[in-house]
C-alpha cells in the first residue's frame, strides 16, 4: 500500500510538474521561481482592453467586455496573484529540493515522499485556484457572452471544456 501512494505520488507530480519544468528552463533566480513582475495591470487589462487583448485568459479573447466587467476581471486576477505566487514558490522550492536530494549520497525515501507530496499539493492548489478564477470571471459575463466563450472554447484544439451553463 505505501508503494502504490508513492506512485500515485510520483505520477501526480510528474503530471503537475509540466507547468514548472516550462519556468525552471527559462532563467530563474536562484533563490526562488521566475518572478512575475506586476508593476501595473496584467497585460490588456489596462487602458483601452479590447478583444483578444494579451492579458485576458484565453476563453475572454474576442469577447467584448464593458469597463465595468474589464474591472471586475482585473480585480479577480489580481487578486489571486499573491495566492498563485506562494503555491509556485512552494512548488519550485519542493521541486528544488527533491532534485538535489536525488543527486545526493544521502537520499532518502521518506523524504524525497514528502517532497514530492508538498510539489503535488501546491500545484494541486494552483488548479484550484485557476479554476476558482475562471468561474468567477464566468460569471461577470452576460448571457450572449457566456455563449460566445463556449462557442470559442468548442471551436479550440485540444481537451473539451464541459458545457457551460446557457441559464436557459
Amino acid at each position: 500500500m505505501k508503494h502504490l501512494s508513492i506512485a500515485v505520488s510520483l505520477l501526480l507530480l510528474s503530471a503537475c510538474s509540466m507547468p514548472l519544468l516550462a519556468l525552471a528552463q527559462q532563467e530563474s533566480a536562484p533563490d526562488g521561481p521566475p518572478a512575475r513582475a506586476m508593476p501595473g495591470p496584467p497585460p490588456g487589462l489596462g487602458h483601452g482592453a479590447g478583444p483578444g487583448a494579451p492579458g485576458l485568459p484565453p476563453f475572454l479573447h474576442g469577447i467584448e467586455l464593458s469597463e465595468a466587467q474589464q474591472d471586475k476581471v482585473f480585480a479577480a486576477t489580481y487578486a489571486q496573484a499573491p495566492l498563485l505566487r506562494e503555491q509556485e514558490k512552494i512548488a519550485f522550492k519542493a521541486h528544488a529540493q527533491l532534485r538535489e536530494l536525488a543527486g545526493s549520497s544521502a537520499y532518502d525515501d521518506a523524504q524525497a515522499s514528502a517532497l514530492a507530496n508538498t510539489a503535488a499539493q501546491a500545484m494541486a492548489k494552483i488548479s484550484l485556484l485557476h479554476a476558482r478564477l475562471e468561474q468567477q470571471l464566468l460569471a461577470v459575463l452576460m448571457p450572449e457572452q457566456r455563449q460566445q466563450a463556449q462557442q470559442r472554447g468548442d471551436s479550440r484544439p485540444g481537451p473539451r471544456r464541459p458545457q457551460l451553463p446557457t441559464g436557459d
